[in-house]
């Protein structure tokens, strides 16, 4: 076995590199100059033979053999992280995680649990991103991504974390000003709060003589994330179908009503936390991530 370069560590640049997007944050995060960390990337393409990155003023694209040699890279590193770990169980996770959640789930469920995930694992830095679009955890860069909704058969490995149930809900103002919709066909007469983006199912599902049929409901506004539909319901600009785990409190305190129930289909939204396959080596920081969600997520 060749001596003369430390191929971790050349892995581990090439990595940081792709990861933060440039030449001069890795070297921040690696306690280098940009200059050392160019050489060690020139380095390691002259002894692949091969060019990994497409270097511009603007910002670096990888080559097929240069995504390719990534994705190897960072399996290898976790299975040396993770062999590290089992010969040190002592040790504890460290390291940055990368998180993607949905607004909703972000703020009333994860961002709550930070501070004793922090406390439990002190040498995990989070870097928590969240948006109600659909990530690509490969292209992202992005460890684990909270879901919510049906799980499509996407290959990405999935836990389940909890369930809550769906409501249609309004104002009390709302209703005051257009009145209470007794059956689905009052709905014509209504308008609500809808998504900005493609959902799984654009219309509300409700039950008629046992059959379930999807209502499609207009309304002025549409907004890109399921904490300002909560917000704008609230305000009384229209109906919305939300999660019970974001509208309990409101409904227990009278600021949100729940219509058309006997219509209510009794449909469950799960929430899972989904991540790539990391074969039996998945880095202790993700372990540690996902068995902690398992055991203090609470939907209600």
């Amino acid at each position: 076995m060749r001596q003369d370069s430390n191929r971790f560590g050349d892995m581990e640049a090439f990595v940081r590199v792709v990861d933060l997007g440039g030449f001069s944050p890795a070297a921040r995060d690696l306690g280098l100059t940009p200059s050392a960390v160019s050489k060690l990337i020139s380095r390691l393409e002259a002894r692949l033979g091969s060019r990994l990155i497409n270097r511009s003023t603007r910002k670096l694209l990888l080559t097929p053999e240069g995504e390719l040699f990534f994705e190897r890279s960072v399996r290898l590193l976790a299975d040396l992280d993770d062999t590290e770990r089992s010969i040190g169980a002592h040790r504890t996770p460290r390291g940055r995680l990368r998180v993607s959640v949905n607004v909703p789930v972000g703020r009333r469920i994860l961002l709550p649990l930070v501070p004793k995930f922090l406390a439990q694992y002190p040498e995990v830095e989070l870097d928590i991103s969240m948006t109600d679009l659909v990530v690509d955890l490969y292209e992202q860069r992005t460890d684990v991504a909270l879901r919510s909704g049906p799980m499509k058969n996407s290959g990405l490995m999935a836990r389940k974390l909890g369930e809550t149930r769906l409501d249609i809900v309004a104002s009390p103002a709302y209703l005051a000003k257009y009145g209470t919709p007794l059956t689905p066909g009052d709905l014509v007469h209504h308008r609500s709060v809808g998504f900005g983006y493609s959902r799984m199912m654009d219309g509300w599902p409700l039950v008629i003589d046992g059959r379930t049929e999807i209502f499609t409901v207009p309304g002025p506004v549409k907004v890109g994330d399921g904490d300002s539909v909560h917000r704008l319901c609230l305000d009384g600009l229209g109906l919305a179908r939300l999660a019970r785990y974001m509208t309990a409190d409101d409904i227990a305190q009278g600021r949100l009503l729940p219509v058309l129930e006997e219509g209510n289909p009794g449909d469950i939204e799960e929430l899972h936390a989904v991540y790539l396959g990391q074969g039996g080596h998945m880095p202790g920081r993700i372990r540690a991530f996902l068995d902690f969600l398992g055991e203090h997520v609470r939907m209600g």
